[in-house]
Parts: structure tokens; sequence; C-alpha cells
């Protein structure tokens, strides 16, 4: 707090300042002042190159890394000559020449010394100093320490009230968020706190760049991750399915278990769990069939292509409406499909409940009442017909479909209808898939977000 403070007062005097020197100043009588370019002089003093090297030399005298330089002077052209130990020296050395007056230019001939002793003596010097300041500073640092841990924990003790934040934010993804922005800002806030402490305010700006740069690269990398989080929370806002639910995502058919942060869980009709990630869930077209009870069925039966379509789509209709489990609303119907070269293809459609029925076994009856109605009304399922062609000079001998007495061969009778199917066929749902799932949530797991009281879409 008492850095915005700071800054509070240290913009509201700036204003003041800039308000007063407006009134004081007309704009009008602004004059900018432009620095003089000083010339070389044409003529020396006799004695102006010895005093400058002897200004120069006394300066160098007092800097213990520049006692041993050598000044030479000529003509106002200072020549710096000798060993120094480091490289900073030699920049040091030449940047001090050039501020003294009268000097024209400097001809730095200074270099490094890289003896071993040169070198790391001053080394383990600078160590030594920047170890003890290190010592001097722990219980400085301890107090910065232990004040971004308490306020880290604070923020974190805040988080975790989850009754807080599902009072806030009811969806429970949103409220995970939300604590975990609020931890983070706590963080934050501990780490400007703990370099207000020890006076490195200015690192912070580095820091926040740096972690910007990282921020970018890092969004780049991880951005299928967000991507999955953001539809995560969007299907958690606005849910398309309900636990247990049977439903096709993706090409993927099987029963809702549970959705979590991450992906939605499926049990398949196979009895496996199937993960999917949210991000495709939430992109995907999504098949529910369990949110209308009635289900549509269909499924095509061919007759002989002498046969009336007409009447064989009369006869298979009273089949199928004759079982108990079709609807009479909406009405079954039929229609002409195709028609081939043998054949006349009919597709019948019904309706179901699939709470009384299930859907498999109650087509699969709808398919054999139909097709032994059609049978036993006379109408012939043809079979594939091949055609056979001979050459011209084949004398294969071709011979008459008799006996073996010379009798003629009796036409093969049509076979006979199969039995109808029992009026107590079991069609009742296979409930085995939903037990599985029903066991699985009530045994826990990762935090479900699926809600009853949330809408759905």
């Amino acid at each position: 707090m008492a850095v915005f403070a700071r800054i509070i007062i240290t913009l509201a005097l700036l204003s003041v300042g800039l308000n007063a020197s407006a009134q004081i100043a007309p704009p009008e009588k602004v004059v900018t002042q432009v620095e003089p370019v000083t010339a070389i002089a044409t003529k020396t003093e006799a004695n102006a190159d010895s005093e400058i090297a002897g200004r120069i030399q006394s300066i160098f005298s007092e800097i213990a890394p520049l006692k041993d330089v050598r000044v030479r002077v000529s003509a106002g052209v200072v020549t710096l000559m000798g060993v120094v130990p480091g490289a900073g020296d030699i920049l040091r050395a030449e940047a001090i020449a050039g501020r003294v007056s009268g000097v024209v230019t400097v001809q730095n001939d200074l270099t490094r010394d890289l003896k071993v002793n040169t070198n790391l003596t001053p080394a383990i010097g600078q160590f030594g100093n920047d170890l003890r300041g290190l010592v001097q500073a722990l219980p400085l640092l301890g107090v910065a320490l232990a004040i971004a841990i308490t306020i880290g924990l604070i923020g974190h003790l805040l988080a975790s009230i989850d009754r807080l934040w599902r009072w806030i934010t009811p969806n429970t993804f949103l409220a995970e968020l939300v604590a975990t922005f609020v931890r983070f800002a706590f963080i934050i806030f501990g780490l400007i706190a703990a370099l207000e402490v020890l006076g490195a305010t200015a690192l912070l700006g580095g820091v926040l760049g740096g972690a910007g740069v990282i921020g970018v690269a890092l969004g780049f990398a991880v951005r299928d991750t967000v991507d999955n989080y953001v539809s995560s929370l969007m299907l958690s806002l606005r849910q398309p399915f309900r636990a247990n639910d049977h439903v096709v995502i993706d090409g993927n058919e099987g029963r809702v278990v549970r959705l979590t942060s991450r992906a939605t869980v499926l049990m398949t009709l196979d009895g496996n769990h199937l993960r999917i990630p949210n991000a495709i869930v939430f992109k995907s077209v999504i098949l529910n069939y369990t949110r209308n009870s009635e289900r549509r069925f269909a499924f095509d039966l061919g007759v002989d292509a002498d046969d009336n379509p007409v009447d064989g789509m009369a006869v298979g209709l009273a089949a199928i409406n004759a079982l108990k489990f079709v609807l009479d609303t909406p009405k079954a119907s039929a229609i002409i499909q195709d028609v081939g070269d043998s054949n006349i293809v009919l597709r019948f459609f019904g309706w179901l409940d699939q709470n009384e029925t299930d859907f498999f076994k109650g087509r699969s009856l709808a398919i054999y009442a139909a097709a032994q109605a059609l049978i036993g009304a006379g109408f012939a399922l043809p079979e594939p017909i091949y055609r056979l062609r001979f050459d011209e000079g084949a004398s294969i001998p071709l011979t008459s479909m008799n006996d073996a007495d010379g009798v003629p061969a009796k036409p093969r009778l049509r076979a006979k209808a199969p039995p109808p199917p029992p009026s107590d066929a079991d069609t009742r749902p296979d409930d085995h898939i939903e037990q599985l799932v029903n066991e699985e949530r009530a045994e826990g797991g990762p935090r479900d977000l699926l809600d009853s009281a949330r809408p759905i879409e």
C-alpha cells in the first residue's frame, strides 16, 4: 500500500508543478538553448601539454587500477600506455582523460593484464565482499521472505474456501478458476511486498517483462490446453447432456459417466471407458438418444420384380403394427426405396419407446415379422441372379431337367413361411451399462461438472 500511496502523491505533485509552471512562463517566450561546439585552438601554450599530462597523471594516481598508466601529451593529443587489470579499466581511463580541459582526442594504447594472480585476486576479493554483504542482508531477506510467504498463505487459505466461491459463482468449474486466480494474485502481491522491503522494486519491471515474454511462448506451447479449459468452461455453463445419457460424440457411442475439467468420460456399450477431450466434445456434433424417448427404426426388404410392391407394403405394415411395442402415434410407414434388375426394395419405418423397449431388440423383431408376413402372403424375397453366357461354337450338350427315368422334374415348391415371432418376446431395455455408470458415479472420483440445476442445450 505504501507504494501506491507514493505513486499517487508523486503524480499529484507533478500535476501541481506543471500547472504552476504553465501559469508563470508564457508559452510564447520559450527559448531553446543550443550548446556551443568548442573549436580546436590553432595555437597552444608551451606548458599546456605538460599541465594536461600532470593533471591526468594526478587523477590516475588516486585510482588503484590506473596507478601504473603512463600519460603522454603532444599538441593536445593524449596517449595512454601501460597495463590495467580489467577491460573496464581501459574504457574508464579513456573517459577520464577525455574530460580534462584542453584535450583534443585520446589515443588509447592500454592493454589488459592477463596474469592469473592479477585477475584472480580481485575476483576472490569481490566474491568475499558479496558474501559478507549477503550475510549482513540475511535478516532483511528473512523478513521479506516471511512477508511473501504470509501473504501467499493467506491467498491459499482464502482460495481454499470452496463454499465461498461456489456462492459467488454457482458454476463449479468457474468457481475453481476464480479461486486459482485469487491464489495467483496473492502470490504476485507477496512478491511485490518482498521486493519493496528489500528496496529492489526496480527488478519487478524486468521480472514482469521476462514473464510476459515467457507467457507468450508458453501461450503458443499450451494453446491446446487453454482451448480445452475454455471448452470445459463453456460445457459446464451450457451442458449438452446429463449423467447416464446415451450419446454419440464424434462417432463414439456410450453413456455419459462424468464431465471433468479436462475431458468427458463415456461408458461404451461394450462396457469400456472412453475419455474424450472437452475441446473435441465442444466442437463435435452430439447425438443424444436419451432426450427423446421415442425413436424411429428403419429396415429394407426386397420383393420380386413381378410382385405388387404396394400390396407388399400393406402386408409388411400390418405385421409391424401388430407388434405390441410399436407405437400407434407416430404411425408406421413404408416407401419404395429402389427398383433393381430383379427386385423391388421396400423400406419400412416404425416408432418405439426406448424407455419400454430396447431399440435393437424391437427392430430385429419388426424385421422378422415383416419378412415372414411377406413370405406367408406369397411374396418372393429374391435371391441374387447370375447370367451365364456361352460362345456360339461351344459344344456343351444341353439336357432337359428330367428325372432319371425321363419323367419331367416337379417344380420346386416355395418354402413355408417361418413362424411368427412369439408374443411374449422380451424386448425390455438392457440396463446393465446404466447400472455400471450409476455404480461408478456412486464411488466418486474426479470432480464432476455435471449439474442438473444448470441449463441444458
